[in-house]
């Protein structure tokens, strides 16, 4: 037979075996196909592929760790006439001002970044203040001193949906930027409250806190004096915005304290970071290595000392972490101009842990609104008992394979009809694993529970299949293996569509372990109906034909 003929007639199993293929690529493939680029000690301590060498990833359930799920903190004020749409675009001029007008109110007494001005697709206007220590009349109030037309019953508890989503791909960027796998965030909603949920396995309580209450507002401050009298000052020249491209932590020279974040400033700020260094005395001799706030052996700071001192100060969430000099070479490349040509510094902390938060903060990004970790639901499981859930998973898919290769022989009693059921069953879930592992998704029980669900309904139609072709006797030609085939094939396609229809909603809403449960009864059941079942009756056609 020509090969061309060869494939018309196989294409099914062919199809099949490539598709188990890629499974084995995507399972066996060291790193796996789409690599985990994390750094830091988490990437360092996660198992090798020598010691796990299934490219999966688990979630709490089979893996151990920590779930948060707490609301955004903050107050909106919504549908407010606030002058800033005009013919349909946005005054940024307008949002500015409004918003200087809400840092600069005394009653309010907030920081930059805790209020937010935004301007819907629809045209409608939100104010939104990340504080819980303000009321709402209060709020109202500082509006309306901005000139802004709005009332108590145009606020509400909570934040607007643009601003949760910022802060759920912050927080993901965060956990993927620390090298932690398998950990995922999620908008959900319960008791008429919004909430952020934060799953990363393999990590306590406490660490997974300290990630969510960061808000991560990274600015270099530079401390000179540039007061009366010589006095010194503190003025922000960077902040995270201004950052274009962050690498990893470094140790600068063995035996030093410290650590370093090399930086990329951004080429629209470069030219003015480098213009308030000349202005502020850092580009010349006597504003270089002149920085004596923080002692090297403790890391401490004292801002006591009334003598001149140039430094640049690393400040996250409003308390600064290090203290550096400015580096004669740096200075002289701000002083002659060049340096812009290439705009790169490093940015500093005292530890490890502050060095590899600082790189993750300026990566991710700042928090747009905290979490309300008080009013927060905390699920922890501890990695051991997760291991003992992933042994009796395995144990129990085991023992549901054979129950059902029992079964389905002591049905039969012909090898030709049963092995090849169980070996297309058994692919399906091949491929599913295969798939998981292809696009990281963390396995749990619930999702262990859709592939015994997966193994269960696949078996189910392959007897469909095997009792429609053989229930009317023998199968003496092509024809009527095909005809038989296309009938059962109906009823399987058929019922396929309704247990996706009725497994959709599930999939779709954020109902906690049984929205796993139905994704990968989904994908099961989509696999089966376009692989592996038309697979199978290939090979049967050709072992009860011979054709």
């Amino acid at each position: 037979m020509k090969p061309v003929a060869y494939f018309k007639e196989n294409w099914r199993v062919i199809m099949l075996v490539v598709f188990v293929l890629g499974a084995v690529v995507a399972l066996f493939l060291p790193g796996g196909v789409m690599g985990d680029d994390g750094y830091g000690p988490q990437a360092e301590n996660s198992q090798s592929w020598t010691e796990d060498p299934l490219n999966l990833e688990y979630g709490l359930g089979l893996e151990g760790g920590t779930r948060i799920s707490a609301p955004v903190v903050g107050m909106t004020a919504e549908n407010i006439d606030a002058g800033v749409v005009d013919d349909g675009e946005a005054d940024q001029d307008r949002i500015t001002e409004i918003e200087e007008s809400l840092y600069a109110d005394e009653t309010l007494d907030i920081d930059v970044g805790d209020a937010n001005i935004v301007v819907h697709d629809d045209g409608t206007v939100s104010a939104e203040l990340f504080v819980d220590d303000v009321s709402q009349a209060e709020f109202v109030a500082a509006l309306q001193d901005a000139d802004v037309e709005v009332s108590e019953d145009d606020v509400r508890e909570g934040v607007t949906q643009e601003t949760r989503d910022d802060v759920i791909t912050t927080i993901s960027l965060r956990i993927n930027e620390a090298g932690l796998s398998g950990g995922q965030v999620t908008d959900a909603e319960m008791s008429d409250q919004n909430y952020v949920v934060t799953e990363v396995p393999e990590m306590g309580e406490d660490e997974l806190r300290e990630i969510l209450e960061d808000r991560g507002i990274v600015e270099v401050v530079a401390y000179h004096p540039g007061g009366e009298n010589g006095t010194q000052v503190n003025e922000t020249v960077l902040t995270g915005d201004d950052i274009a491209d962050v690498d990893p932590p470094t140790q600068p020279e063995q035996g030093s304290s410290g650590y370093e974040v090399p930086v990329l400033v951004e080429d629209s700020s470069a030219e003015e970071f480098q213009s308030d260094m000349q202005e502020m005395g850092y580009a010349e001799q006597q504003g270089w290595s002149n920085c004596r706030v923080q002692d090297p052996q403790t890391g401490e700071m004292n801002f006591d000392d009334d003598q001149e001192q140039h430094c640049l100060l690393t400040v996250v969430d409003g308390e600064p972490v290090a203290a550096h000099s400015m580096s004669q070479q740096l200075g002289s490349g701000m002083g002659t101009g060049e340096w812009v040509e290439s705009p790169t510094f490093q940015m500093g902390a005292t530890e490890y842990s502050e060095a590899q938060a600082l790189s993750v903060n300026l990566q991710a990004g700042e928090l747009r609104a905290p979490l309300d970790l008080t009013e927060g639901d905390v699920y922890s499981l501890q990695p051991a008992l997760a291991d003992q859930f992933k042994t009796y998973s395995l144990l129990i898919g085991i023992l549901s394979v054979v129950s059902v290769s029992g079964i389905v022989y002591v049905r039969y009693q012909d090898p030709r009809v049963a092995a090849p059921m169980i070996l297309t069953a058994l692919a399906e879930v091949f491929i599913l694993l295969g798939f998981a592992a292809l696009i990281r998704m963390p396995l749990d029980l619930s999702h262990i529970a859709g592939f015994i669900a997966v193994v269960g309904t696949g078996v189910d139609d392959l007897i469909i299949i095997a009792d429609e072709v053989m229930s009317e006797g023998d199968v003496n030609s092509q024809r009527v293996f095909e005809s038989r085939f296309r009938k059962a094939f109906w009823v399987i396609g058929a019922a396929a569509a309704t247990t996706i229809i009725a497994m959709s909603p599930l999939a779709v809403l954020s109902l906690g372990d049984l929205r796993g449960f139905a994704i990968i009864t989904i994908l099961g059941v989509l696999i089966g109906v376009l692989i592996t079942r038309p697979a199978y009756g290939d090979i049967l056609r050709r072992l009860l034909t011979d054709k």
